[in-house]
């Protein structure tokens, strides 16, 4: 599986400690920043990420800011994507087993890493599946793209 992990400057460190342990786990990972300088703009970050799913180069996205909250907003415009914002295992795990979640935002002021690491491994290690519970799901998330392109 291939991941997208991105961050703005407040969630730098967070993403290099994420991004080597994800690849510890036996991820393919692909950083798109932010660099040490700072110079990028996190709404740039995750429009990229997002749109890399979209064009199938990846298959799940993880972006990390202060609070997670910009970065999910920012994924969110992405027609096609569903980002969601985690701060603890459930949501992780919801995020994709509810939501079949492209992408999961991390706060890098609200969570520590070992927490970080706890939320992605359940986001990794979840699968969106059309069993009883994924059904009814499914049937939401269709709604959701119905909304989307305006139907």
């Amino acid at each position: 599986m291939k991941i997208g992990i991105g961050s703005d400057i407040n969630g730098y460190e967070l993403k290099n400690m994420l991004k080597n342990y994800i690849e510890t786990q036996g991820f393919d990972v692909v950083d798109y920043g932010v660099k040490a300088d700072g110079k990028t703009d996190y709404p740039k970050i995750a429009e990229s990420v997002a749109n890399d799913i979209i064009n199938d180069k990846l298959d799940r996205g993880i972006l990390i800011c202060g609070t997670g909250i910009g970065m999910a907003i920012s994924a969110n415009k992405v027609k096609g994507i569903r980002a969601a914002q985690t701060h603890d295992v459930y949501s992780a795990e919801r995020a994709q087993l509810s939501n079949n979640a492209q992408i999961i935002t991390i706060g890098s002021l609200i969570v520590g890493p070992e927490l970080a690491k706890k939320i992605v491994d359940t986001y990794l290690n979840n699968t969106f599946t059309l069993d009883d519970r994924g059904k009814s799901s499914a049937k939401k998330i269709e709604q959701i793209i119905a909304m989307e392109s305006g139907e």
